[in-house]
């Protein structure tokens, strides 16, 4: 028998960057982190203004890399400056979904009248502890899990490709730029009335002449019915039909169509039953006001707490169909930390991160802070003694820093796998909002000041996991461009702070014009995070609803929906909202099928994409902007001008129909010759 042959293996190929780890080329300048903090502040507002209206946010990664790689290319910047741009200029977008998905929970919850100035401290420092946080946390596992071959990356991929194929970027800048303008233009056209936004169509639910009876028999009881419900059309707006061409006309779909459960079904079944029970309309009052306001009270006062138990199973189900995603997560994030700690100090400018023991430091920093905070919040309620008060803040903040840590790790995992867009920082809040709750009643820390302490955790939790899988996502980039890590996270750390210091501000601002919670700002993770707190610790739920809520999620789980959270949040929203992405939806089906039926070759279609993406992001961040200005003038109670052509029942359609055509010429007009080189792909 001969002596088996060993074949000796390969060491594994050592990642090598676009740029090489021995050249020194400009990163960290003035300008590029200038730059990055302007993109952190206008790209995070806008994501706070669509996040509170549509309940979204989308990725700022694409938006943030080619404006910041334009104009870096007008001052000659480096490449890594131009990552080092984009790196700070996304960091805003996830602070803004953590923000907005929290912050104004506690006016929703009736903790705070309002968001006013008094509350700009507190607001604050729940962004930069929850954001800080992430930082430092995604900052001990960076290495281990950029390096990681089973994480793609799918995102950071893309925006690294951007950056290469600069050449493009000057072109794709004049897009987004000018549809920038354009949705700006349109939104204020329709704010002066020059056509209408949506449009009010009351509908008229018959009565039976002699009752519905109930039961076979003749002595059945019998039941007054009748009434009238009310319907809008899609909102002409850039934003919606924006979010709807993004998300594509299969989740379009499914988001309206949780809109047509709710105002197609529910309310109008709701009237048809109380109509007759309501107080009479006064006498020469305005129909279609009186039976607005009642349809509108019944989709507030009952629908909504039906989509709340609906998000609440959504959420759940989108954590447990990736269990094994989560659970590798979690049992990574330990053994990553290990790796961490044992790695020996990098050498290589690509390899060096912040120092170990300042990200301790800051640690420690950050949770003798947020003792602090929740401290400030549970003794604010004036009603549990003082041992109660610092035990409910300890165990807080204890339990912000475990979980914080894995979902930190988890949050990395999934952005590394499917993207940011795609990340449940919603469903990872929520499972810390109902941990939190139940320690708070187990502690016996009730009431306001228990409801406060829950949603101080879950504003930091969400804002931490969020920031974290931004910053990942941009480290992955910087780690196939050849960025130099420890000046990212420095970046990132100014960018952070930054973008809490700003973001209070569009907050503020839309709530003092529409208030949190109505028709015009939704904002139903907040509404969300608010019943649930207020639930489990203080006591005040609509659980009859909320339950028929979780059975109609499970109803669509059986049935195989592909979201149940977005059919439920479609539920939450006004039908003008979720009609609107709906039409969005449908504009990109066409465009791509117009696109398939021309014969595109790949390059084309890739083209095609990118435009059309870009054009839904510029009417985005066009009407957010537009919108923000607009909420600023109607909150300091200044009128805007108003044009009577828009009182027309036809000029809603012509604005319609013209940001229809631009939505479909402009991606289709950027296809190019068939001989150009194929474009990066976005991916959004």
């Amino acid at each position: 028998m001969s002596p088996q042959t060993i074949i000796p293996t390969e060491p594994p190929k050592k990642f090598k960057p676009y740029v090489p780890e021995n050249m020194e080329m400009r990163e960290f300048t003035f300008r590029a982190v200038m730059l990055g903090l302007v993109m952190t502040g206008i790209l995070g507002a806008a994501n706070a203004y669509l996040g509170l209206k549509a309940g979204m946010t989308i990725a700022a990664t694409y938006p943030a890399a080619v404006i910041g790689m334009s104009l870096l290319r007008l001052m000659k910047g480096s490449l890594l400056e131009e990552n080092m741009a984009r790196t700070v200029g996304a960091i805003g977008e996830s602070v803004a979904a953590g923000a907005v998905f929290t912050i104004p929970a506690f006016v929703l919850a009736g903790l705070w009248p309002s968001l006013g100035m008094e509350r700009y401290w507190q607001s604050v420092a729940l962004m930069v502890i929850g954001g800080l946080l992430g930082i430092l946390f995604v900052t001990l596992l960076r290495r281990v899990m950029v390096e990681d071959p089973e994480l793609p990356f799918p995102e950071s991929v893309a925006a690294a490709e951007i950056h290469k194929a600069g050449q493009q970027g000057s072109k794709a800048a004049k897009i987004l730029f000018a549809n920038m303008g354009f949705g700006g233009l349109m939104y204020f056209l329709s704010q002066v009335n020059l056509f209408w936004y949506t449009k009010n169509i009351l509908v008229n639910i018959p009565k039976m002449a002699t009752g519905l009876r109930l039961g076979r028999g003749a002595n059945a009881p019998m039941l007054a019915t009748g009434g009238m419900s009310q319907f809008t059309s899609p909102a002409v707006s850039p934003a919606y039909l924006g979010v709807g061409y993004i998300i594509g006309p299969r989740l379009a779909s499914l988001n309206f169509a949780g809109g047509v459960v709710a105002w197609g079904l529910l309310v109008p079944l709701l009237i048809y039953f109380l109509g007759p029970t309501l107080p009479p309309m006064a006498a020469g009052a305005n129909p279609a006001a009186y039976w607005g306001g009642i349809a509108f009270s019944v989709w507030y006062s009952i629908v909504r707490p039906i989509a709340v138990g609906g998000m609440l199973v959504g959420a759940g189900f989108t954590l447990f169909r990736m269990r094994k995603q989560l659970m590798a997560g979690m049992s990574r994030a330990v053994s990553d930390l290990k790796k961490s700690a044992e790695a020996h100090k990098a050498t290589s400018r690509v390899d060096r991160d912040l120092n170990a023991k300042v990200v301790f430091a800051g640690v420690g920093l950050v949770f003798i802070a947020m003792i602090g905070l929740y401290y400030y919040f549970i003794a604010g309620a004036h009603n549990l003694s003082t041992s109660k008060v610092m035990a409910g803040a300890v165990v807080a903040a204890a339990v912000m820093i475990v979980l914080g840590f894995f979902f930190a790790a988890v949050s990395g995992n999934l952005v590394g796998m499917i993207g940011s867009s795609n990340n449940p920082v919603s469903g990872l809040t929520l499972c810390t909002l109902v941990v939190a709750a139940l320690l708070m009643v187990a502690l016996g820390v009730s009431g306001v000041g228990g409801v406060a302490a829950v949603l101080g955790v879950a504003a930091v939790v969400c804002v931490s996991s969020a920031v974290a899988g931004e910053m990942l996502q941009d480290l992955k980039a910087g780690h196939i461009l050849g960025g130099t890590p420890a000046k990212m996270q420095m970046g990132d750390i100014l960018g952070t702070i930054v973008a809490s210091l700003v973001l209070f501000f569009p907050l503020m601002i839309l709530d003092k014009a529409y208030h949190f919670g109505s028709a015009a700002l939704p904002a139903p993770q907040a509404g969300l995070m608010a019943m649930l707190s207020q639930g489990i610790v203080g006591g005040n739920m609509a659980w009859p609803l909320v339950v028929v809520g979780i059975l109609m999620g499970f109803a669509m789980i059986l049935v195989e929906v592909k979201s149940p959270m977005l059919f439920s949040v479609g539920m939450y929203l006004p039908l003008e909202t979720t009609s609107a992405i709906f039409v969005g939806g449908v504009i990109r089906w066409f465009t791509d099928k117009l696109r398939d039926r021309r014969g595109y070759n790949d390059a084309q279609k890739a083209r095609v994409d990118n435009a059309g993406v870009l054009t839904a992001s510029g009417l985005i961040a066009g009407e957010a902007l537009c919108g923000l200005v607009i909420a600023g003038v109607v909150g300091s109670n200044h009128q805007l001008w108003h044009i009577d052509v828009g009182d027309f029942s036809f000029s809603g359609l012509i604005g319609m129909a013209v940001l229809v055509f631009v939505m479909v010429k402009v991606p289709l007009a950027n296809a190019g010759s068939p001989d150009e080189p194929a474009p990066p792909t976005a991916i959004m």
